[in-house]
């Protein structure tokens, strides 16, 4: 983990969040600033820039918050409507924390992308 990084802060809990659930490798949690009735956060405890610093030694660790991501969704309630999963790699693409992080939105219908 990262010191002064705000998600391995989170992750150590050493800021409060509100957390949906948590793995050995994940933490869960709503977003302070949502943009869906539903958004979470889901983080590695490992920091991890983004997704293209992700290794191959990482993959037990993504599959971790991927499977995080679905039971946050089935917390929620959301499953049968649907949910979104977006992570952002790099500040041209949005990412503003560079600590790997995916958003799951849901709680209204989602427009298409591209």
């Amino acid at each position: 983990m990262s010191e002064n990084c705000i998600f391995c802060r989170i992750a150590r809990g050493e800021i409060p969040a509100e957390k949906i659930l948590e793995t050995d490798h994940t933490v869960v949690f709503k977003d302070i600033h949502p943009v869906a009735p539903v958004h979470y956060l889901a983080v590695p405890k490992k920091h991890i820039d983004h997704l293209d610093k992700a290794d191959p030694k990482d993959a037990a660790i993504l599959a971790d918050v991927l499977l995080s991501l679905a039971e946050a969704a089935r917390k929620a309630g959301v499953v049968d409507a649907g949910y979104r999963v977006i992570a952002n790699t790099n500040r041209d693409a949005g990412q503003e924390v560079f600590h790997l992080h995916f958003h799951l939105l849901a709680g209204r219908r989602m427009g298409h992308m591209g």
